[in-house]
């Protein structure tokens, strides 16, 4: 009863944390949309959580709370990164992209890139330490050990369906991205939620 208890516990927590609507997600959920590499990118993001669910359970997130100039590099260079695509997803917004009967779109993007950007948007984000590593990890920790691999299973398990749901939910809503307008609006929402991630870091990166 307290394996399932703590398997149920890291599940929901996972759940909470992941759902949130973040550039990890947004661009999961672009490529599924888009119908490219969207397994390879869905296992990225999975397996990355699960690793980094791992390390805080292991004593991880202690190093982050002992040692603030590392989260400040990481803030810093994570907002860095985010203005970036930011600025790629409102010059692609203007462009505007359109979508073939087959779910191909106009501006294609490579495997390697897809997992460059992919470990980017996950491992320059800070909110990915915080939640995965510091609150997943932490209250991991916190129960007996013999129970501790449970709660990060759960954790790890609500990463993988979430992110599989979401890069395969694409196929359902490719027929709307066939007008350009579409991706408009899909690429401009996700410029904004990367500019806000990349202000709200900087002023994380500062306050730390």
């Amino acid at each position: 009863m307290h394996i399932f208890n703590s398997f149920i516990q890291g599940f929901l927590m996972g759940t909470g944390l992941i759902i949130a609507i973040g550039a990890q997600n947004a661009f999961v959920l672009k490529q599924g949309i888009k119908g490219e590499h969207r397994s390879v990118v869905a296992w990225i993001c999975a397996l990355s959580d699960a690793i980094l669910i791992t390390a805080g359970i292991a004593g991880m997130g202690y190093l982050f709370t002992q040692h603030p100039l590392i989260t400040k590099c990481t803030a810093f260079g994570g907002a860095l990164y985010l203005a970036w695509f930011s600025f790629r997803s409102f010059r692609s917004a203007l462009k505007g992209e359109s979508m073939d009967i087959n779910g191909s779109s106009d501006s294609s993007m490579t495997l390697k890139a897809a997992v460059i950007t992919t470990l980017a948007l996950t491992y320059l984000n800070p909110h990915v330490y915080l939640d995965t590593v510091v609150m997943l990890g932490g209250f991991g920790a916190s129960r007996p050990d013999w129970l501790r691999p449970f709660f990060g299973l759960g954790a790890a398990s609500a990463s993988f369906i979430w992110f599989f749901a979401l890069a395969f939910s694409g196929k359902i809503l490719a027929p709307f991205f066939r007008k350009k307008i579409s991706w408009r609006m899909l690429d401009t929402g996700i410029g904004i939620v990367m500019a806000y991630i990349a202000y709200s870091l900087v002023l994380f990166g500062l306050s730390v």
